[in-house]
């Protein structure tokens, strides 16, 4: 299937597994720390010039994910028990249509929140149901460069000329 960035209204991202690579490291003193790509942050950057509306939906209430949101410069729901009734209160307080929102999830808290959206992307790490349920099943694990793969291979999107280019 072919998506285009014009049929987007916003792009909503899980965060765990998507942004990162799923896994936790914690030091001796209890403190967390997540791996993402340097790759996603310039996506972002693409986004917005593109002026597409981007967020994070997550499930965990974090320091680390309210810090890599403030980093790519977007909004971040997190410590989200249902992800269906955020995504709905998302959709009304902005004016989207939900056939235009393109969610990237990859694990069961993200199944039903999937259902709902027009496109669905999940990397190629992701729960074998959510792969079921995607649109797109991206070539890349989460954490890998998810949202660069997105927009130069599923959105076709030339990152070059989007930010380079006056």
């Amino acid at each position: 299937m072919n998506i285009s960035i014009k049929d987007i209204d916003a792009l909503v991202f899980d965060f765990d597994g998507v942004l990162t690579n799923n896994l936790v490291h914690i030091d001796e003193s209890g403190k967390e720390w997540v791996s993402c790509s340097r790759a996603d942050g310039l996506a972002f950057d693409v986004l917005r010039k593109l002026n597409k509306p981007a967020f994070i939906l997550s499930t965990e209430k974090n320091p680390v994910v309210s810090a890599r949101a403030e980093k790519l410069k977007i909004q971040a729901h997190q410590g989200i028990s249902n992800k269906v009734d955020e995504l709905k209160k998302l959709i009304k307080n902005n004016n989207f249509k939900i056939e235009n929102v393109l969610y990237v999830g990859n694990d069961l808290n993200d199944y039903r929140v999937m259902q709902l959206c027009g496109y669905t992307v999940c990397p190629a790490d992701s729960h074998e149901k959510i792969k079921k349920i995607s649109t797109v099943t991206l070539k890349s694990n989460g954490g890998d460069g998810v949202v660069r793969e997105l927009l130069e291979q599923v959105l076709d999107i030339d990152i070059i000329k989007i930010m380079y280019t006056e």
